[in-house]
Formats: C-alpha cells, structure tokens, sequence
C-alpha cells in the first residue's frame, strides 16, 4: 500500500515506519521536528520511505500516487513539552487534523487519528472503556493536549458521519521503548535514564497514582490489526498491568542492580491519579493483547540504553 504518516519522526511513529516498511509497504513520512528527532529519520532510510520536512498546521504538501492510508500521529504527547508549546498542541490536533483528513478524502483514504488515553483525563470509572466521556479540566495546564485529542476525535467522526469517510481512532496508553527522546519527561524515560546515572529518581506526589504501560513493539501490532477492521468508533490500545509510580521505580532500580533513592516533589495540576485500560473491545474485535509484560519490556529498554550509551544526557 501507499500510506502517508505524519509526525514520522516521533516515537511511535518511528516504530510504525519500521514495520510498515518491513510489510513491503510505500511510506511517506511528514515531521516538523517540534516533536520529532532528525536521528530517527536517518534511520528509517529506506527505498520505499520518502521524508517531507513540513508543519501539517499550514498545509500537508503531498504529490504523489494515490494514498491508501493517511495515519495521522503529529503531536506533542509528554506532558513537558506540549505545555511548552500549548499554541502548537492545540493547533496540530485541530488543524493539523483537519489536513490530514482532507488529503485523506482527496485520495479516498482511509484515515487513522492517533488520540490518547488523556480523553479521560482525570477518570472518575476505572478502568477506563471506551465510552467513558472521561473528567477532564478545559482550561487546566494539561488541558491543550486532552481537549485538543477530544477535539480531534470529533472532528474525525464529523468526518466519517458526514461525508462518509473510512475512519480510525486509537486512543493510546502509555507507551515506553528503545527511541524515545532523552528529554521526553515521562516516568519511565525520566527513571531509565536517572538510574543509568545513579541519581534519584523523581516521584511526583506520593507516587501511589497509577499507570499502565505498554511496549511500543505491542501498540504497533494493535495498531496494524486497527487498520485490518473496518470500525470506526474509538479502540483503546493499552497493557491493562496497572503499577503505581513507586512500583516501577522499584523495578527499574531492581533491574539497574541498586535500590533507587527517591525524590520527591509536589504532584503537577491535574495530573490523573489512576490510569488503567479496559481492552475488552480490542480482545473482541482486534483478536489483541499486549504480549510484553513490564518486566520484560523495560528489560528490553535498558538493553538498547546501555548500548547507545543512553543516561548520558539529563532527562527533563
């Protein structure tokens, strides 16, 4: 197939890059690098892999052959950098969103919206289904991120209701793995690379809040099993293994060889105190389950951070 990416250059879709390559596939990749590392489109050189640097808030330029796919992932997504940059977090999910779907129904595509799991923001239900309407403060700190996924996820559907376009939306829970920015903020970047540094590690609050974290390696397979499924509604993509933060700063001290030293800090405005994924959906309609536990998946983490010489650089 012939599928445009944007927000090539991130995390997440990196790794996608990589294995829809590995497919045999034809990928276009669009990044502005706000988000995004150059590094990672250097390794994605490939012969079927085309890169346009371009900000898809002002326009999505793309003249190619017909498109089969536009899998729309350009966002901010740590917490410390889309409220640095609160304008553009809210403008990529919006207009940014807005040119991707028009270029999908351009070309008769079928569109993929990248959303979050911070559509529930501060969940009153645990764990979290997807036809919970989620807690969620619009004008608090956070607020340019989860309303701006909240938004975009309407606007897809807008979209597909009326002008039937083939849609997708994926909401996405925490998500750890090799490639991610050193500086990306989030707990288990922030822990891997203090512990390598044998500096303390940060808690915020008591660190009873909970999370569930995922292995990139399993949201892409849940994600290219997404893109086989015509169903249009939101699909949550999450390892339902829920830790609180003290338990994985145990782990990720357990595993670098040294009881970690813990410090602590005042816990962030709105910052949701449970997070857990209700996959039910995904098991039924994906056939999917993450196959990577925690243990293993930051195992598989330190492995490729101590061979890049990762902990090097400070964590912000």
């Amino acid at each position: 197939m012939n599928i445009l990416i944007t927000g090539s250059a991130g995390f997440i879709g990196g790794h996608l890059v990589r294995r829809l390559l590995e497919q045999g596939h034809h990928v276009t990749g669009v990044d502005n690098y706000i988000g995004g590392q150059p590094a990672t489109t250097e390794r994605l050189r490939h012969p079927r892999f085309q890169f346009t640097e371009a900000d898809v808030r002002v326009a999505l330029p793309y003249s190619g052959p017909r498109l089969d796919w536009v899998l729309h992932l350009a966002s901010l997504a740590s917490p410390a950098h889309y409220q640095r940059f609160p304008l553009e977090t809210l403008q990529v999910n919006a207009q940014g969103t807005q040119q991707a779907l028009e270029l999908a129904a351009q070309h008769g595509a079928t569109f993929l919206l990248a959303s979050s799991s911070e559509v529930y923001g501060d969940p009153l239900a645990h764990p979290q289904r997807e036809d919970d309407r989620g807690h969620v403060s619009c004008t608090g700190p956070r607020s340019c991120y989860d309303e701006a996924k909240r938004y975009a996820e309407a606007l897809t559907m807008a979209y597909h209701r009326t002008r039937g376009a083939e849609t997708r939306i994926v909401r996405i829970f925490n998500t750890y793995g090799p490639h991610m920015r050193p500086d990306d903020g989030r707990v288990v970047t922030t822990f891997v690379q203090q512990a390598l540094r044998g500096e303390p590690l940060t808690v915020y609050g008591d660190g009873e809040q909970t999370r569930s974290f995922q292995y990139v390696d399993d949201l892409i397979d849940g994600l290219l099993r997404l893109m086989a499924v015509p169903y249009h509604g939101p699909v949550n993509l999450g390892n339902p293994e829920e830790v609180t933060v003290l338990e994985l700063a145990r782990l990720v001290g357990d595993l670098v060889g040294s009881p970690p030293q813990l410090e602590y800090r005042p816990l962030p405005p709105d910052d949701p105190r449970r997070r857990q994924p209700d996959i039910t959906l995904a098991r039924r309609l994906l056939d999917w389950v993450p196959r990577i536990g925690l243990r293993e998946g930051l195992e598989r983490l330190l492995a490729e951070e101590r061979a890049s010489g990762g902990g090097r650089h400070a964590a912000s």
